[in-house]
């Protein structure tokens, strides 16, 4: 079965964890620009940052086979510096256009504050004016407010909820997102938040429209093969196979790929693998031996 993680932070994650998700049936991930754990003091760190996501980041993940694309946005944590966030919201319209780029997040609240409503509601402008979904972080404490205010405001803007993807569910939220249209996306954590057993449970009641399954894997206590172990247990809990792929797979090309940027030819006709190749002069290698994939006529050979 083939699968995508549309949320995983891969810039905090090793080689090994590529290849893991590359052997567990990974195809592609999305990586959202998020918080690297503790404040960035200048712009200049930001504009560094959002150059890894559709640069290093994209290259490191091709050379163990998986397609890399990211979300492009001023997360909510980060937006309560607002002398830096002015700057920084200057900066995402010239990276909203690169390629890879399929959404404008994570964006939405963390602690509920003024300050990141108003930089919430400048990049719904910006997803409407580029044409790009919007990936929503909804806070962790007063999750189910926190929920509802965030798509009244994606509603006072305008924006399709079709066109907005809402994460870090659980079970008190996801009725409301899936009455008002949105797209449900559940981050699932190995000991804390979802469990894959409580995702089951909730595939098992609401069945496959519209819900995403991801691992939202950093540099804290997280999974990076969260996706696969969780549609295993769905399968072998007796969930239909296609509500499976559905929710690990084919929702996300469906919420993604408005972007015009999320295809699923990416990866079903992918580039050879070779690690000979250099990203500004850089290799994944340390003394290594390459891997190199021949191409015959009837496919790849490695």
């Amino acid at each position: 079965m083939k699968l995508i993680d549309p949320h995983v932070h891969m810039s905090a994650r090793t080689t090994d964890d590529y290849e893991a998700m590359r052997d567990a049936g990974v195809v592609a991930v999305i990586e959202p620009a998020f918080w690297v754990g503790q404040p960035r003091t200048t712009v200049g760190s930001f504009q560094d940052y959002y150059s890894s996501l559709v640069g290093w980041e994209r290259f490191r993940a091709s050379q163990f086979g998986i397609r890399h694309y990211c979300t492009i946005g001023l997360n909510s944590k980060e937006a309560n510096n607002a002398a830096l966030a002015e700057q920084v919201i200057d900066l995402l319209p010239l990276y909203a256009g690169k390629d890879g780029v399929v959404a404008i997040g994570e964006i939405g609240f963390d602690d509920m504050t003024a300050v990141e409503e108003k930089y919430f509601r400048i990049q719904l402008e910006l997803a409407k004016e580029v044409g790009l979904p919007v990936m929503i972080h909804t806070p962790h404490r007063n999750k189910k407010s926190g929920t509802s205010r965030s798509m009244d405001i994606c509603i006072e803007h305008g924006l399709p909820p079709g066109m907005v993807v809402v994460d870090h569910n659980n079970e008190e939220t996801v009725r409301e997102c899936l009455d008002r249209g949105f797209w449900a996306a559940f981050t699932i954590y190995p000991k804390t938040k979802m469990g894959n057993e409580r995702m089951v449970e909730v595939v098992r009641r609401y069945g496959k429209e519209r819900i995403i399954v991801d691992s939202s894997a950093d540099w804290g206590v997280s999974d990076p093969l969260a996706v696969p172990k969780t549609a295993r247990l769905m399968l072998e809990r007796g969930i239909a196979a296609d509500a499976v792929e559905a929710t690990c797979y084919g929702n996300a090309i469906l919420a993604y790929g408005q972007s015009g940027q999320f295809n699923e030819s990416d990866w079903l006709t992918p580039a050879p693998i070779d690690q000979r190749q250099l990203f500004d002069g850089n290799s994944v290698l340390r003394g290594q031996q390459p891997k190199v994939d021949a191409v015959a006529a009837g496919g790849l050979i490695s």
